[in-house]
């Protein structure tokens, strides 16, 4: 028997994954991955890379993508809580441009697969948010695009009402609108 429960989303390839958590007196224990569980699911995978990002409460980065060595994405908080959204750039998916967001949390310890084919963004909803994630790829800084994470070609519904202040970095206030780039995968 598995120590997951993975939950395909409205968008095909994009899961979440819950596991079995094993608390006693001393604290818990949890597998966070297993390669045997998620080819069991369909998630035939190779990761060559791990990232950690801390990010105070307000912070939001995205959306993010590669363009010619798109990341699948295995993400999960260490701490704090985060509203996580993927969006797919896949052109034959039928769920072009559809959105997909969830809160991610150190208490829910829910984790997303994002597939290749997607941005990736997050907002931080706590004091501050530990956010580690497995990647595919490799990060290639000079294939890296993005859209702002305002962009009306997708209508996310930011929990905005949970922060006071929004933080984006310089580069996450230039990225080009996806009407002016149209920047998709073709696949």
């Amino acid at each position: 028997m598995s120590n997951f429960t993975f939950t395909e989303t409205n968008i095909k390839g994009l899961y979440i994954i819950e596991q079995k958590i094993f608390n006693d007196s001393r604290g818990y224990f949890m597998e966070t991955y297993n390669e045997k569980a998620f080819k069991e699911a369909g998630l035939n995978l190779k990761f060559v890379q791990d990232n950690q990002s801390k990010s105070k409460k307000g912070v939001l980065r995205g959306l993010h993508f590669q363009k010619r060595h798109p990341q699948g994405k295995l993400v999960r908080i260490l701490k704090g809580e985060v509203f996580d959204v993927a969006v797919d750039l896949r052109k034959n998916s039928p769920t072009f441009k559809q959105w997909y967001g969830c809160i991610i949390s150190e208490e829910n310890r829910k984790q997303m697969y994002i597939p290749e084919g997607f941005a990736h963004g997050f907002l931080v909803l706590s004091d501050e948010a530990e956010f580690i994630y497995k990647c595919t790829d490799l990060y290639h800084p000079e294939d890296e695009g993005g859209y702002p994470w305002d962009d009306s070609s997708f209508n996310i519904e930011w929990p905005l009402d949970r922060v006071e202040e929004l933080l984006l970095s310089e580069k996450d206030k230039n990225y080009p609108y996806f009407r002016e780039t149209a920047f998709i995968y073709d696949f």
